[in-house]
């Protein structure tokens, strides 16, 4: 009788997997290692890693693996781990960050392996540690300026051209650097950014993609504009938490929209308006500085 129960149960069980996986279409399955203790950290864990007909993730206290089943076309691998991390538990890709680990319930702090994130930046610094060895007294041995975060550089600087071609009132250059914008977005590797980074990005993503997308496909300079004024918003929430290597100016300027205002950023404090360009450069104002 046990014998057929036990039966019973394992068909139940292979018959939800399955019909779980079902719903995720693309579906890839990959086995990972997540650091965690009990039932609360499964809980976390599996919670924070779903999405809903995107990912589901099956965790085992015991053997500390994870199955991490997902539409391919709608997440990663690399996604669904940094949300994990980000909400206290390490895996042998993503570190969490030490004050969201500390804040974990006292059972569910698991014992930490010694690990180095290691980024294109770590790298670059060790060569030049490396080449300098032994000069001790080489001038370019002197500390150097702390480096802004360059892996959104390549978006800020494509807005900011962009910005530029709509100050010229010119609809090609426009279109162009939108699709040159585009690019630039789609070239974000996730898993460089730092965790503040990665929760804005996942954010405003997609509203980056459709207005360049919307601003590119287009050669009309008031279609552009109006969909710049969405870009910008959502631009702004990304580099006050990424920042960059020079202050930026939020400015506003209170004839557009009709009449609402509308922001955008500048790399300039003077006022240069891109929602009327020669019609009237100068309406407006800097209303913040992000340094």
């Amino acid at each position: 009788m046990n014998s057929i129960k036990k039966i019973l149960m394992a068909t139940t069980l292979l018959l939800s997997i399955t019909i779980s996986h079902a719903q995720i279409k693309n579906a890839t399955t990959e086995t990972v290692k997540i650091y965690g203790n009990c039932e609360m950290c499964k809980s976390t864990i599996e919670t924070t890693g779903n999405l809903k007909k995107a990912a589901k993730v099956e965790w085992n206290k015991d053997t500390k693996m994870a199955t991490l089943t997902y539409d391919s076309t709608k997440t990663s691998q690399d996604e669904i781990l940094k949300r994990i991390a980000l909400a206290g538990y390490d895996s042998d890709k993503f570190l969490a960050p030490d004050a969201v680990y500390d804040k974990l319930h006292g059972c569910c702090q698991y014992e930490r392996e010694a690990k180095v994130a290691v980024s294109p930046a770590t790298k670059m610094e060790t060569v030049t540690t490396e080449n300098h060895a032994g000069h001790a007294n080489h001038p370019d041995n002197a500390v150097p300026k702390q480096q802004v975060d360059t892996t959104l550089k390549a978006v800020f600087d494509s807005y900011f051209l962009l910005k530029d071609a709509l100050v010229k009132t010119d609809g090609n250059s426009t279109s162009l650097k939108a699709k040159d914008l585009l690019m630039a977005i789609n070239s974000v590797k996730m898993e460089t950014l730092k965790s503040e980074e990665h929760i804005v990005w996942m954010k405003v993503l997609n509203d980056l993609k459709e207005h360049s997308e919307h601003i590119g496909d287009t050669k009309d300079i008031s279609h552009q504009r109006d969909h710049f004024m969405d870009l910008s918003k959502s631009m702004y929430e990304l580099i006050k938490v990424a920042k960059y290597e020079t202050p930026v100016y939020l400015q506003f300027c209170p004839m557009a929209n009709g009449g609402k205002g509308a922001n955008w950023l500048s790399k300039e404090n003077a006022v240069k308006n891109p929602y009327y360009g020669s019609q009237m450069m100068t309406c407006g104002k800097t209303v913040e500085t992000l340094q």
